[in-house]
């Protein structure tokens, strides 16, 4: 009792400053019923509000365009009632929001305008957002209806064989209240991503107060980053049948009262054994739990691992669960996760435990091997690998956890402390991930918090207020359009090249489409995304300071449907 009325006193003080930070002027809004489907391109702009009635299909051959600060609104409905948004295979979205205005999904009863106007523990008040690709899953067939629609509607299919499809863009996106039942059992997820292939890009996304998991994979290649998974009713990242994505900045935070796993994560279903075999990365994860001691009965370790998966965790921060740290699958016969740690596949390196209702030593965290915690077959191989793998049991000194409206979730480490330098795992190259020398989805930096303004746990107070900034890369950049003149080639070119202290890099799109430019060290390791999106054909110029950076040789590398570019400059100071 003393907890809720701390959160209402401080929901009641911070109310003024948060509705002033992010009205949305009423009078301003047009309300758009959607009843139909999406079978050609569409726009949504902010200056109307969209309400799904229904299932909403964006059908193969289509596109969808949601513009920054765009609200949809979904009806409320149970069954074959509730309201969804479902991006079938063959259509595409372009969900592009920005950090100062993301595009919001929530119920139709929600003021967005008044972040307290719904009580912190609504759920379940529509649907959600499915995504259904092409890609690979591992099912006995290769093709499934996905979870949450009707298995009778074919624009619910997912599965193929085109790993790198493309179902769009989906950035600077918030999620909430959703989950509502279609049946027995069958909740919508706040985002479903079935057979997503690698073409999409799925990043600054926030699912809030779901009734079912925040995220779900079946299968698929997508990649995905900067997600977070706040206060949902089941587990937080749930995979399934296959998934083999790259990811990297995962956060989680459960409620007091209600909550499953952190990650519950399965090779596969039907069958089990299915090939390929669940291998996604995940790097710079922070998962906090219930809490120790708290009143959820549904919050029995941080990680379950059954079903032949086989993915990664490095570089991450597991902490305040009610249970156990782990339960990796071990059957009597045949193939499971314990074979996929073993030979290598399933990896648990360079992380940090701490806080269990378990236990806060390596055994107590991960003595709960086998198909149950509460019949653990325990013969030490869960200790013996996260041993093996330079796992810690280790306070990670986070500045503050906190599931209530007073300001004090603050998951970024210390300064100084464990978390804060250490990750002695280097990711992977190729351009996705950035490397960083803390553990964590978040950077000890006293500016930078990447999950401030946009989320809605930040509007509401949850989280530390403060003048931050998102991810800081140290390096100081600015985008221009130069010129819309189509040119003949995909060029590109940077001068003054040596520079001291900034230089131009200049680049030109003869078609338009998803354009990534990164810099890069001589190394070969991935400094900063410059530019990331869709751009129109044109003419851009990039302002590229050195500031922080120190003598030497850079590369910077574009992607984009014309080709790739590389070129190389040298900072002399």
């Amino acid at each position: 009792m003393r907890r809720r009325g701390t959160r209402l006193l401080w929901a009641a003080a911070l109310a003024g400053i948060v509705w002033m930070a992010f009205a949305v002027p009423a009078a301003a809004q047009t309300v758009v019923q959607v009843t139909e489907a999406i079978g050609q391109d569409a726009v949504w702009t902010p200056d109307n509000t969209y309400v799904l009635n229904g299932f909403v299909f964006v059908e193969d051959g289509a596109s969808l365009t949601i513009e920054p600060g765009t609200v949809v609104r979904g009806k409320p409905g149970q069954g074959e009632n509730a309201s969804a948004l479902i991006v079938a295979q063959g259509g595409r979205i372009f969900a592009e929001g920005t950090r100062e205005n993301p595009i919001i999904f929530t119920a139709e009863a929600d003021d967005v305008s008044d972040p307290f106007d719904l009580p912190l523990d609504t759920r379940g008040l529509w649907g959600g957002v499915i995504l259904l690709g092409k890609a690979v899953i591992n099912t006995s067939t290769g093709v499934g209806a996905i979870e949450g629609i009707p298995t009778t509607e074919p624009r619910g299919a997912y599965g193929g064989s085109d790993d790198s499809d493309d179902s769009g863009v989906f950035r600077y996106v918030s999620i909430r209240y959703g989950g509502t039942d279609i049946g027995a059992g069958n909740e919508i997820n706040g985002l479903t991503m079935g057979a997503v292939g690698s073409g999409t890009v799925v990043e600054y996304v926030e699912i809030y107060n779901n009734q079912d998991d925040g995220f779900e994979w079946f299968g698929g290649t997508v990649n995905s980053r900067y997600l977070v998974s706040a206060f949902n009713g089941d587990d937080s990242f749930d995979i399934d049948e296959g998934w083999r994505g790259d990811n990297q900045f995962w956060f989680a935070v459960q409620a007091e009262e209600i909550g499953d796993r952190a990650g519950e994560h399965d090779g596969g279903t039907d069958p089990e054994d299915g090939q390929p075999y669940a291998t996604p990365q995940i790097w710079n994860a922070t998962f906090i739990g219930s809490g120790v001691g708290a009143s959820n009965p549904d919050n029995p370790e941080a990680l379950k691992l059954r079903d032949n998966w086989g993915g990664s965790y490095f570089n991450s921060i597991f902490t305040d669960f009610v249970g156990a740290g782990v339960d990796v699958e071990d059957l009597p016969d045949g193939e499971d996760s314990r074979n996929r740690l073993e030979e290598g596949t399933l990896k648990l390196r360079n992380n940090i435990w701490w806080g269990f209702g378990a236990g806060d030593d390596l055994a107590g965290v991960a003595d709960c091997s086998g198909d149950g915690c509460g019949d653990p077959k325990d013969d030490g191989f869960v200790q013996a690998a996260l041993q093996d793998g330079g796992n810690r049991i280790e306070d990670p000194q986070l500045r503050g956890i906190s599931r209530t409206t007073d300001g004090g979730l603050d998951p970024r480490p210390a300064s100084g402390g464990p978390a804060a330098s250490g990750a002695l795992a280097a990711p992977p190259s190729g351009g996705f991930y950035t490397s960083t020398n803390y553990l964590g989805a978040f950077s000890p930096r006293e500016s930078e918090l990447w999950i401030a303004d946009w989320t809605f746990i930040s509007q509401l107070g949850i989280v530390v207020q403060g003048d931050f900034t998102g991810p800081d890369t140290s390096i100081l950049f600015e985008e221009s359009s130069l010129s819309s003149s189509v040119p003949a080639a995909c060029e590109l070119d940077n001068s003054p090249n040596p520079f001291n202290p900034s230089t131009t890099i200049r680049y030109s799109l003869p078609v338009g489409g998803e354009v990534r430019l990164s810099l890069y060290n001589n190394t070969g390791q991935e400094l900063a995304t410059l530019v990331q999106g869709y751009r129109e054909a044109g003419r851009y110029s990039v302002q590229l300071s050195g500031d922080d950076l120190a003598s030497g040789v850079y590369h910077y590398r574009l992607v984009s449907p014309s080709g790739i570019l590389s070129r190389r400059t040298t900072l002399l100071k």
